[in-house]
C-alpha cells in the first residue's frame, strides 16, 4: 500500500504568523499526519511582514520563473521553502512583488481590507497548484484552510480535473472565523475565468460576498469541516443543509490527528480512490 498524500494549503501557519485556531492547526496537523505515515506538502502565502532572515526562507529557483496572468497582467511566481526543524517539515511559500510585498497580511495600516485581495487570493491559488504540478506529486486529499484559499478548489474541479496529478484528488475545505467585510471586486468572476469554469459555476459571485465565495466552496469541496465555533452564522446554516461530509473539529475531544485521519478515509473510500 502507498502512503495517501496530504497537500495542505493556509491562509496562515505558525510561527509565521501569531497563533489563532487556524495557524495552530496548519502548523501541527500536516506533522501529525506525518507522523502517522502519510505524506505531506504545506503552502501558505509569503506575506511581506514575514521576516525572511528570521524564519530562513530561501528561493528555490527550480520552481520559480513562471509568469500566470491575472486580469491580463503578468506576474512572476517566487517559490520559497523554510524548515519547521522540530517538526520535520517544510512550508512552501508562495511569493510575488506585485502582491505580496506589503507589510500587511488582507489589511493596511488603517485596517481597509486590501482592494486587489481577489487576485492576491487568485495568484495564490494557482500559484499552489502549478507548483505541485512542477514537483509532479500527486495529492489524495488536498486540505485548504481559510477564505485566501477558497479558489483551490473552483480551479482543481473545473481546471485541472483531468490533470493526471489531481484526477483522483478529492477536496477538504476548513471553514473558521475569519469572514472578510466587504465584498471582494465586481469583476471577480472575469478574473477567475479559465478554460473549463463556466459561467453556472461562480453564479453565486454576481456579488463576491463572504458568504457567496463560501457557497462556492461548499459546492466545489468533496469534504467540509467546521475548524471554529465562531463560523459566520450564513454559512454555519448553509453547511448545515448540504448533503456533504461533515466534520466538527471543534465537538470532539478526542486525539483529533484520529478524527482527521478517518474523515480522510471516508472522502476517500465515498470517491473510490484505490492505493495499490
Amino acid at each position: 500500500m502507498e502512503s495517501i498524500r496530504v497537500l495542505f494549503v493556509s491562509q496562515e501557519i505558525t510561527p509565521y504568523l501569531p497563533e489563532t485556531e487556524m495557524s495552530l492547526i496548519a502548523r501541527t496537523l500536516p506533522q501529525k499526519v506525518q507522523e502517522r505515515g502519510m505524506e505531506i506538502r504545506t503552502f501558505m502565502p509569503r506575506y511581506g511582514l514575514i521576516n525572511e532572515r528570521r524564519n530562513q526562507l530561501h528561493e528555490v529557483i527550480r520552481l520559480s520563473g513562471m509568469n500566470l496572468i491575472i486580469n491580463d497582467t503578468d506576474h512572476p511566481l517566487i517559490i520559497k521553502v523554510a524548515s519547521i526543524q522540530s517538526a520535520r517539515m517544510q512550508v512552501y511559500f508562495i511569493d510575488n512583488e506585485d502582491y505580496f510585498q506589503r507589510k500587511f497580511v488582507f489589511t493596511d495600516e488603517k485596517g481597509e481590507e486590501f482592494a486587489d485581495n481577489d487576485e492576491r487570493a487568485i495568484f495564490f491559488a494557482r500559484g499552489v497548484i502549478e507548483t505541485v504540478r512542477k514537483l509532479r506529486w500527486a495529492p489524495d486529499i488536498v486540505h485548504c484552510h481559510g477564505w485566501f484559499t477558497s479558489f483551490i478548489p473552483l480551479y482543481l474541479k473545473k481546471v485541472y480535473f483531468d490533470d493526471p496529478l489531481f484526477v483522483q484528488s478529492r477536496v477538504v475545505y476548513s471553514f473558521y472565523n475569519d469572514a472578510f467585510e466587504k465584498p471582494l471586486s465586481r469583476n471577480l468572476k472575469q478574473k477567475l475565468v479559465m478554460e473549463g469554469v463556466h459561467a453556472r459555476d461562480i453564479e453565486m459571485l454576481d456579488n463576491p460576498s463572504y458568504q457567496n465565495v463560501m457557497q462556492m466552496v461548499a459546492k466545489m469541496s468533496d469534504g467540509l469541516v467546521l475548524g471554529s465555533r465562531e463560523v459566520d452564522s450564513g454559512v454555519l446554516e448553509m453547511v448545515s443543509r448540504l448533503k456533504k461530509p461533515l466534520l466538527r473539529h471543534f465537538e470532539d475531544g478526542e486525539e483529533y490527528v484520529d478524527l482527521y485521519t478517518a474523515f480522510y478515509d471516508k472522502i476517500l473510500a465515498a470517491n473510490k480512490v484505490v492505493h495499490t
